[in-house]
Parts: C-alpha cells; sequence; structure tokens
C-alpha cells in the first residue's frame, strides 16, 4: 500500500504557461490513488500609501488578489479534476512563501511536497533563503524539486545513500531513502539504482601521515573492500540487481552528478538534514550543493523523526508604508 496518498503542490506563478510541478505531481497522484492540493502563497507586500492614494482599502486589495488566484487554482484543479485525480485548492495570504507551503503541507496532511527550483544558480543558499532550498531543510515531508520540463518515461531512479555514515545521516536515514526511492519507481515503472560514494583512502593517508610505499593499493582494496560490504548490508532486501548498485571512491556530489547524468538519471533521491548557523555554514548540504548541476529531478527525504521550526500560525499579508523622503536628502 502507498504511503503517499497526499500531495501537495507549491504553484509559485499559477498563470505561467508551464507548470511541470503540476503535471509531474498528477502523474504520481494518477499512479498512486492519492488526492492533491495546489496551493498558492499569497506573499507580495501590500503598501498601505498605495491604498490610500488609490482610495481603495486593503481589506478590498486583499479580498480581490485573493479570489483572482482562488480562480486561477480552481481552473487548474478542474483540469486535474477531469482526467480522474482528487484534486482541491488553496490560496492564502502568508509568507515567507517556504513557511507558508509548510504550513499549508501540515493542514493538508501531505505525504509529498512538490515545487518547482529556483530559476538560475543557488549562491549563498545560508544567507538569501531560496525557497525551494529552505523547503529541503524546513519540511517535515520529503519534497519533490522539479528541474526538468515534461512528464516521466520510465525514469531511473538513483538512491543516494552512506551506509558509512561519513556525511553525519542519521542510522535509519537511508531506509527513508531507500523506501521512498522504491515507491516513486513503482509507480512511474521506472528502474531503481542505489549509489555509494565513498572515501578511498584515509585522511591519514592522503595527508601524508602514514608511508605510502607498498601500503596504498592494500589500502586502497581494503576500503573498496569495507564499502562494498556496507552498501550490500544496506540494500539487504531490495530487488536492486548488481548491475544498478553504483560503488564509487568519490566525494559524493561529483559521485551523484556523474552516475546521474550517465544512467540518464530522472530522478536522484537523497536524505538531507537541517543544518542552521555557523555549522551549516562550514560544512553546507551535498543536497544543496548537488543540485545546480544535476541533470535531473530531486526527491529529498528527512529521518522521520525530524521536526520542522516552522510556526503553525499564518502570518496573513505583509504590510509596508512607503518611506517619506524630506526635502534635500
Amino acid at each position: 500500500m502507498s504511503t503517499i496518498r497526499r500531495i501537495l503542490v507549491a504553484v509559485k506563478d499559477p498563470w505561467a504557461r508551464s507548470l511541470p510541478a503540476v503535471e509531474k505531481a498528477a502523474q504520481l497522484a494518477r499512479s498512486l490513488g492519492a488526492r492533491v492540493q495546489l496551493f498558492h502563497a499569497l506573499s507580495e507586500p501590500l503598501y498601505i500609501d498605495a491604498s490610500e492614494a488609490s482610495g481603495v482599502a486593503l481589506p478590498a486589495l486583499e479580498h480581490t488578489a485573493h479570489e483572482r488566484a482562488a480562480s486561477r487554482l480552481e481552473v487548474l484543479a478542474q483540469r486535474l479534476q477531469k482526467s480522474g485525480i482528487r484534486t482541491e485548492s488553496a490560496a492564502q495570504w502568508d509568507y515567507p512563501p517556504h513557511e507558508a507551503v509548510v504550513r499549508a503541507a501540515r493542514r493538508f496532511r501531505a505525504d509529498l511536497i512538490v515545487a518547482a527550483r529556483h530559476p538560475g544558480a543557488h549562491h549563498l543558499t545560508w544567507l538569501l533563503r531560496f525557497t525551494d532550498f529552505e523547503l529541503l531543510r524546513l519540511a517535515p515531508v520529503p519534497v519533490l524539486l522539479v528541474k526538468t520540463r515534461g512528464k516521466y518515461d520510465r525514469p531511473a531512479v538513483l538512491a543516494a545513500v552512506d551506509p558509512s555514515r561519513a556525511y553525519s545521516k542519521p542510522l535509519r536515514l537511508d531506509r527513508e531513502i531507500l523506501r521512498s526511492a522504491t515507491e516513486i519507481t513503482a509507480a512511474l515503472k521506472g528502474s531503481l539504482h542505489a549509489l555509494y560514494a565513498f572515501n578511498p583512502m584515509p585522511v591519514a593517508v592522503m595527508d601524508g601521515g602514514l608511508p605510502l610505499s607498498g601500503t596504498a593499493e592494500v589500502i586502497a582494496a581494503d576500503a573498496q573492500a569495507r564499502a562494498k560490504k556496507a552498501l550490500t548490508g544496506a540494500l539487504n532486501g531490495t530487488s536492486i540487481p548488481a548491475s544498478r548498485r553504483h560503488l564509487i571512491p568519490r566525494h559524493p556530489i561529483d559521485a551523484i552528478e556523474g552516475a546521474a547524468e550517465r544512467i540518464g538519471c530522472g530522478i536522484v533521491v537523497m536524505g538531507a538534514i537541517s543544518r542552521s548557523g555557523l555549522k551549516r555554514l562550514a560544512l553546507g548540504n551535498t543536497a544543496e550543493r548537488v543540485f545546480d548541476s544535476l541533470p535531473c529531478d530531486l526527491l529529498v527525504v528527512k529521518p522521520r523523526s525530524f521536526t520542522s521550526r516552522v510556526p503553525r500560525a499564518r502570518r496573513g499579508p505583509q504590510l509596508f508604508t512607503l518611506p517619506i523622503i524630506q526635502p534635500g536628502m
């Protein structure tokens, strides 16, 4: 039985000519028998001065914008309903957008969030708070970030695991990654691959802390054997054949990017944990750092013990007053 019963789609621009996140969410919902909610956060600021100058009260401006967005979402929802997908829609004044999406997902009791990626490169993600990456950090349920257009066509799905715990992932996270990857692969009638990127040499060897003559090959072979054993253990209970098990002696970022391109991947499935402050700044997040270079979509899952820090109360509209510029300034 599917664990994905409710899918929330974050619709950034309901009037966009192309909505690949909606299309792909609909494809998943149809295969999984899941219910869909199309959600749009009205997060743009309202200016009190403009309201007063136009003679239109703020509540009227709020209502007009809300009704316009809600009507457009309902049109999109009806299209999905005609194809047999149970679909509803919601537009709400709330900000920032990533928090609004998380709150909407809670209310809808979503098992999956689908959202389009932010256009362009993600520089200084820890500072600029891009909506898509903030969802990766803060959403309590898996997030599918859609990067490519067009529907899935029996895609290759790559589950990136870390049985060594070398990158500080919780012990049970690999199980969640594999469970989600297996479910998505089955729904899309794709092929499931697994990848484990490992360090072929201990740090002490690479830093010159141990003599290399006559030992480097032995150490590398031992690392390879240990990694293979760890991957085999992590994949116990799965039906992933040997030809789809990728053991790569490289850093995860390079390994995932290369493997995804080589096998023509449609979705990469990774795990992530929330980091903040200096720790997040120093260590970064593999899912964030690899996404710009990925040639495909990204599904990020969290440990079941993860608790989102997003406040539950909606903020409503943002109200601003234009600054008064004194003469001569």
